[in-house]
């Protein structure tokens, strides 16, 4: 049996933070402000997972409001879905992902991003797609004040 999952996660851009996108650090100005490392694009791929077997989001698995999570790094987290994918009988197909940034271009950082991912969630890198765009200067990522990312998956039974 085959399942699809899609997410979506937003973050503010703030000062005195790094920026973390699939997992790597990228050189900016500028960070994500959130609970965990803020890793819009892990974030969406989580949701988009966990949607696809009915699990809920990453917000029941690691809330917000556990310190335990505090400063998480998203990869780890990522691995721990893994992990709870397969407790439930379910393997990653393959994940499709966007991420939607005026500033800074991810496109010397993407294959990093889809290694980090795939070794994570421990399927081959080929699995993982991860696009980016801008907006063109309209809404709020256009105005460099966030980042978005939305992903879709494919599951199936094991």
């Amino acid at each position: 049996m085959m399942r699809v999952g899609q997410g979506y996660d937003v973050h503010k851009l703030t000062e005195g933070r790094p920026l973390i996108i699939g997992g790597v650090k990228i050189d900016y100005e500028k960070g994500l402000e959130g609970h965990s490392d803020a890793d819009v694009l892990v974030h969406a791929i989580m949701d988009a997972l966990l949607g696809a077997a009915s699990l809920g989001d990453i917000g029941a698995l690691f809330p917000d409001n556990d310190d335990q999570y505090l400063g998480a790094d998203s990869i780890c987290l990522l691995q721990e879905v893994g992990k709870v994918l397969k407790e439930y009988g379910y393997s990653v197909g393959n994940i499709d992902s966007t991420i939607i940034a005026q500033a800074p271009k991810m496109r010397n950082y993407i294959d990093q991003m889809r290694e980090r991912i795939a070794k994570a969630l421990g399927i081959d890198m080929a699995m993982v797609s991860v696009k980016a765009t801008t907006e063109e200067g309209m809404g709020f990522t256009g105005r460099k004040e966030g980042i978005a990312a939305f992903a879709i998956c494919l599951i199936q039974s094991l």
